[in-house]
């Protein structure tokens, strides 16, 4: 099995995104550095940092500046970034979603079952299940590490395939072409290795490993599966790109380009929120008070409702592109078509889905 690298194909390895666009490359390893909501958001904090961007804390005052740069991470997996405008009139906000469907480690994962050690995952958000098996799979995310008394957050991201979810052979379930309903608590667990009659196996060992440390340092993890398949531009003239989280990691990025290359454009915002795959209810989801309790700080001494009133704020998500084999799918005459321009979402209901 080999690490999860951008050289992991030769044929990739031999082309070179750069020549197409420089923009398809910077995308291509930010989709591939992002395994996780919270390695999303350390990339975006990087790029930011180094664009001169200032790291606000939520729990300090804060002194902001005319014409200065910012940004503040709540929960590891939210962030939001701005221009400070000379005087607050109102906002111009782009909103995207750090997260994507995938399947999570559970608390206690580690299951010993025929002869196999097995990883517990449970379904986050809307799942198409069956793209998950027989796929080489890797594990990242976020570990809590106890530290003299404090509690500090490393990520961590094994980059190799290190187990899998195997269909069961088509001999031994023979309507398997037919309307196979999965099962995630029987179906999912993923094979780890093979396991001794004796032998035992330590979740926290294993992260520990991988993050030099002792298990004992372990408080807590939180944990996603991931396909290790690296972004790829495919079709005959190269004019598709298939990711794994293009759901929203592609509008998290395209919001931080579009930041970072408007440097004249005051008062203008990103937000990247967490848990929208959930329901966006928590402390960094778009339904939580995050994106609020930064305006009514960044607004300083404007009114605060009069500003609101006058801002502008825009989600930005991926559309479904008509797929040629179910094109009944989409409504007659609202069949959008890739690399034919945005989408715009229309409802009645205002219901987006």
């Amino acid at each position: 099995m080999l690490p999860h690298t951008l050289e992991r194909n030769p044929w990739r390895d031999n082309l070179d995104f750069n020549c197409a666009s420089p923009f398809i490359g910077r995308l291509v390893t930010f989709l591939d550095q992002s395994p996780t909501p919270w390695h999303a958001v350390d990339q975006v904090s990087s790029r930011l940092e180094h664009a001169g961007f200032v790291r606000l804390d939520e729990r300090a005052a804060w002194t902001l500046e005319a014409g200065a740069t910012y940004f503040v991470v709540r929960s590891d997996g939210a962030l939001i970034a701005w221009r400070q405008p000379t005087e607050v009139v109102g906002w111009t906000i782009f909103g995207a979603h750090t997260d994507s469907p995938n399947l999570r480690v559970r608390p206690e994962p580690v299951m010993k079952k025929h002869g196999y050690f097995q990883l517990g995952l449970e379904v986050y958000g809307g799942v198409l299940l069956s793209t998950w098996f027989d796929r080489d799979l890797s594990l990242a995310g976020r570990v809590a590490i106890a530290n003299e008394g404090a509690v500090l957050t490393e990520l961590v991201d094994f980059k190799r395939p290190v187990g899998l979810i195997p269909n069961l052979a088509i001999h031994l379930d023979r309507e398997a072409n037919g309307s196979r309903k999965i099962n995630p608590h029987e179906e999912l667990p993923m094979i780890l290795s093979r396991a001794e009659t004796d032998a035992e196996l330590d979740f926290k060992d294993l992260l520990a490993r991988e993050l030099d440390r002792s298990a004992d340092d372990i408080s807590a993890f939180e944990l996603c599966a991931y396909p290790v398949e690296a972004a790829q531009v495919v079709g005959l003239n190269q004019e598709f790109l298939t990711s794994a989280r293009l759901d929203n990691l592609l509008s998290c990025f395209i919001a931080t380009e579009a930041l970072l290359n408007n440097e004249d454009a005051e008062g203008v915002m990103v937000v990247l929120n967490d848990h929208e795959e959930i329901g966006s209810v928590s402390t960094g989801g778009a339904d939580g008070p995050f994106l609020e309790s930064v305006l009514r700080r960044a607004t300083i001494d404007a009114d605060f409702e009069r500003v609101r009133v006058n801002s502008l704020m825009v989600s930005i998500d991926n559309a479904h592109g008509v797929h040629p084999n179910y094109a009944s799918k989409h409504d007659e005459g609202h069949r959008p078509l890739l690399n034919e321009g945005p989408v715009v979402k229309v409802n009645a209901n205002h219901r987006y889905a």
